[in-house]
């Protein structure tokens, strides 16, 4: 299997950057997800290694050779999309044989490889099915088997389950993942869903802007992210703008907020200087609810609760006139006054950032 080079690769439509000094590099049988909002460059990045465009600068290597020259039919790769597009008029089975029909490869050939494949989906016995008969999760799955019945080095998804019901996507991606490993591919998946993302990728590539933001593993950019944006847009995050007020033994800092709030923080990711503008950064989950003043608390009241399954979902507005969301398993009144205290194990602190946190933050 390859492994995949991008080296500072920028493309521009017009006066239009899609794509800006882009340096990536895919392992030999990595699942890398490509995760951003709209119209960030994902799709443009695929098309720059697949061949359907060609990059205004930089390389894509593959197996140390350079293929930005090379057709798209001479790339090896196979791709999955969104819109299912098997043949209607075709059986299940000569769709996910037509690759090897197009290589030219014996019809005795064909079918094994063809029942090999949708064995590996569990569809063997669907398989003198039209597509029309089979549910939209089939259908799916039988476009994934006729991508890997075409047996090239590259498995490119592009968004292949997002169009299917929200149970169906969740156990086909546990599927795509058993497949590819399985297998031992080397997978590129573009999607916008980051609870997909996060639950089967062995890395995740942030992309923001057509510029790559942050590349981690699925627990690295959600416990230790390095970016503000990384921060809010994988999960959800809270975030207060202070300064700090006085540098404490043993990384403890007393840190301001708006209303001459003030609380005592642990900081574990980063040494700061007195007056310094930092941004406090921390997950729902990570807020402890309390009754009772403490010097890592400030003081607030819930004024909205959604009730979720698993947890209740608190809208607290705290002394500082910040509103923040907490998660919690405890019933609480609307408009009881609480303290919320930060674990400081999984906030991270940020330098405030020059052109203003709203800057930063935005999607787009």
């Amino acid at each position: 299997m390859p492994t995949i080079q991008i080296k500072g690769v920028s493309k521009l439509f017009g006066r239009i950057k899609a794509l800006e000094d882009v340096n990536l590099t895919i392992e030999d049988g990595e699942y890398l997800f490509i995760l951003g909002p709209s119209g960030c460059g994902k799709t443009t990045l695929i098309n720059c290694i697949t061949g359907i465009v060609i990059p205004t600068d930089g390389d894509i290597v593959i197996d140390n050779v350079k293929v930005n020259d090379l057709p798209i039919e001479n790339r090896e790769f196979a791709m999955v999309f969104q819109n299912i597009a098997l043949f209607p008029h075709m059986t299940v089975e000569q769709n996910v044989a037509y690759g090897p029909f197009v290589k030219d490869i014996s019809k005795e050939k064909q079918t094994e490889i063809s029942n090999k494949m949708l064995k590996l989906v569990d569809l063997l016995e669907e398989k003198q099915l039209l597509p029309r008969f089979l549910s939209g999760g089939a259908q799916q799955k039988t476009a994934v088997a006729r991508a890997l019945a075409n047996d090239e080095k590259l498995l490119i998804l592009d968004e292949p389950i997002s169009a299917l019901d929200h149970k169906v996507r969740v156990a086909l991606r546990y599927e795509l993942r058993r497949l590819i490993k399985e297998l031992g591919l080397t997978a590129m998946h573009i999607t916008h869903d980051q609870e997909e993302a996060m639950s089967i990728a062995d890395r995740i590539v942030i992309l923001r802007a057509g510029k790559i933001v942050e590349v981690g593993t699925p627990r690295e950019l959600y416990e230790k992210p390095k970016t503000l944006f990384t921060m809010n847009f994988v999960g959800e995050a809270n975030f207060l703008e202070g300064r700090v007020k006085q540098k404490l033994p043993e990384n403890v800092y007393r840190i301001e907020f708006r209303n001459r709030q003030y609380i005592e923080l642990t900081i574990l990711n980063g040494d700061f200087e007195t007056d310094e503008s930092i941004v406090v950064a921390f997950r729902p989950e990570n807020v402890a609810i309390s009754f009772e003043d403490h010097l890592d608390a400030i003081s607030g009241k819930i004024i909205r609760e959604q009730f979720t399954g698993g947890y209740i979902r608190y809208e607290v507005e705290l002394a500082t006139e910040d509103k923040i969301i907490v998660d919690s398993r405890t019933a609480l009144d609307e408009k009881q006054k609480v303290f919320i205290r930060i674990d400081p194990q999984s906030t991270r602190i940020f330098t405030a950032p020059e052109f203003g946190l709203k800057k930063v933050l935005e999607l787009e």
